[in-house]
């Protein structure tokens, strides 16, 4: 199996028709990803990449059997997006959508509550497993098929990190982008434990920042829970106290919230824990062949 998407994925686009929508659909298309329509309120009936365009989700999932959307809104509307999805009945909804107002994803996390759907994101580079689909706006081509699964709050680190693991020799089963917002769908402990119950990932590269504390929480599942090896990177190991670095959600607010005590945490609960990204590739490889 793999993890939360796969070439059989039937897969639609929110917000097809737009800028963003167009270019990355038509780069998920020429990956293989199964495509099968798209959604912009207001010209349902048309084509677009020859794709049918719906007005809404509902009448894509109905007429084209779509498990998966990705989410290419503004911020105003995005919110609304990822709970007409959910509505519909969509089992995976990848937001990529960034700077959604707080408030707005406190009102989605409460109403996907009891809800059948998993949010990835907001603010997020999306899901690839790899050789097979591609729900997200990463380079491809840098994901080649092997038994490594990829939590990462960061998109760039993920693509590093995949490069890393290719280079290793090992490759990538699925990689997550989860996101770095304050709120998002899917928690690091949760992603962790979808490669931790997945028979086709040896091990995990689990890539976490300043601020938060999924990365604490994560680290102690796998203390309790570990089957397989987990590296851990934590991202803004040299930033100050009280000042945002790069995510929204980046930001130390406490003692437990800086690179240190991550660290520490992650290496306390039996994390192989790298201080330079450099260092994620061959640590992963040196530890499954001991």
């Amino acid at each position: 199996m793999s993890v939360l998407l796969n070439k059989n994925s039937k897969v639609i686009v929110q917000g097809f028709t737009g800028t963003e929508g167009s270019f990355h659909a038509s780069q998920m298309i020429e990956y293989g990803t199964q495509l099968v329509g798209g959604v912009t309120p207001g010209k349902g009936g048309t084509t677009h990449l020859d794709r049918p365009v719906f007005n809404t989700v509902a009448d894509a999932l109905k007429e084209t059997g779509a498990n998966v959307s990705i989410i290419f809104v503004p911020p105003a509307f995005a919110a609304d997006a990822i709970m007409e999805s959910a509505e519909a009945g969509i089992e995976l909804i990848v937001c990529i959508t960034e700077g959604i107002p707080v408030q707005d994803m406190v009102k989605v996390k409460n109403y996907l509550l009891g809800k059948s759907s998993r949010l990835i994101g907001p603010n997020c580079p999306g899901v690839i497993t790899a050789d097979e689909a591609k729900v997200g706006i990463m380079p491809g081509f840098i994901f080649k098929k092997g038994r490594i699964g990829i939590v990462s709050k960061s998109g760039t680190l993920t693509y590093e990190a995949a490069d890393q693991a290719v280079k290793a020799g090992l490759g990538i089963s699925t990689a997550i982008g989860i996101g770095g917002d304050p709120i998002i769908g899917t928690t690091t402990k949760e992603a962790v434990e979808l490669f931790m119950n997945d028979d086709e990932t040896d091990g995990i590269i689990m890539i976490g920042e300043i601020g938060g504390g999924m990365e604490a929480e994560a680290a102690r599942w796998i203390k309790e829970n570990s089957r397989k090896p987990v590296v851990g990177f934590i991202a803004g190991q040299t930033a100050p106290a009280g000042r945002r670095m790069g995510h929204a959600g980046a930001i130390i607010g406490g003692a437990d919230d800086t690179a240190a005590a991550k660290m520490k945490i992650l290496t306390d609960c039996g994390v192989h824990v790298v201080a330079s990204p450099a260092d994620i590739g061959k640590t992963m490889a040196n530890v499954l062949n001991k």
